[in-house]
């Protein structure tokens, strides 16, 4: 289990996390839309998650998503690295209805995300950007490249479901044990 803490004067940040679990978590960040999308990662990449998070809310939703990302990013960092004998590269499409959404990622211990996802507008109270704030501050904390593409979609909720369970389910393949790779890369190092 990975613990990971941080408080600042905008948030206030416990992130437990177990890489090879059940799906099992626990979430509350005060922000409903993003604790469903939090939940359907954990759900789906098979991470057990208990985080909690305390926000400035009342200002806006910003502070509180993006350091969700970062600490989580922290937590999974620890957890992924020094990486061996897992797949390290992986991708999935994820469809919800009429939206299909694909990511694609490194365990690369290098941070870089492409996000070609063109929504805009509001899901309940959630602004549809914070999602690729999120997925920012995540993979900039955790060392991943990432590239997430919404291939069709109309409905906001089932575009950003998608892209987060697409990325769940890329995680947990790019984790898949294979201990026949020992570290997955040329340079003996990642």
């Amino acid at each position: 289990m990975i613990v990971k803490e941080r408080k600042t004067k905008e948030t206030d940040i416990r992130v437990e996390l177990s890489l090879y679990g059940r799906g099992k978590s626990t979430i509350q960040t005060g922000i409903g839309f993003f604790d469903h999308m939090l939940e359907a990662f954990s759900k789906h990449s098979l991470i057990d998650l208990n985080l909690t998070c305390k926000g400035d809310t009342h200002i806006d939703f910003h502070h509180s998503v993006e350091d969700v990302g970062i600490v989580l990013g922290q937590a999974l960092k620890e957890a992924i690295y020094p990486i061996a004998n897992v797949e390290r590269y992986a991708n999935a499409v994820v469809v919800m209805d009429e939206a299909a959404v694909e990511s694609s990622m490194d365990l690369s211990n290098r941070a870089y995300l492409v996000y070609e996802v063109q929504i805009d507008g509001k899901v309940g109270e959630f602004d549809v950007e914070l999602a690729e704030e999120f997925l920012r501050a995540l993979v900039s904390n955790a060392g991943i490249t990432l590239h997430v593409e919404c291939k069709r979609g109309k409905n906001r909720h089932h575009i950003l479901e998608a892209v987060f369970k697409s990325f769940a389910v890329a995680l947990r393949r790019a984790l898949s044990k294979n201990e026949a790779l020992g570290i997955p890369s040329t340079k003996g190092v990642l």
